[in-house]
């Protein structure tokens, strides 16, 4: 079980991320947009893109906790997959009017586009 550098499913490398950005599956939102690939690996593993523009470290360190919150409740549990999931500006609003369920369900549904495209 010994994925990424704490072995907690995440991607961690540069390397990492670029191979899921170049040969992945995408789905996009107004908020968030999911890359999927498939992974030789037992486990998913995640990557959290979220850049300066959609905050500052706060928020953008807030933001990141809540997507691997998301992805981790996601049922059934996706196998076999590198995700990265990329923030846009606006995700941190989107979160606190409509919510962590409003979140989880979006996480849900780019991953389920992007793993099945």
């Amino acid at each position: 079980m010994a994925s990424g550098a704490q072995g907690r499913g995440r991607l961690t490398r540069s390397a990492e991320f670029d191979a899921v950005y170049r040969r992945g599956r995408s789905s996009a939102s107004r908020h968030l947009v999911a890359y999927a690939f498939p992974s030789e690996l037992e486990e998913s593993r995640l990557g959290v893109a979220v850049s300066r523009k959609v905050g500052n470290a706060v928020v953008r360190n807030k933001l990141k906790r809540q997507l691997r919150d998301a992805f981790g409740a996601l049922e059934p549990q996706p196998t076999r997959l590198d995700v990265v999931l990329v923030a846009r500006p606006g995700l941190d609003e989107a979160v606190e009017t409509q919510g962590f369920a409003w979140l989880s369900a979006e996480v849900a549904e780019l991953v389920g586009k992007s793993a099945a495209a």
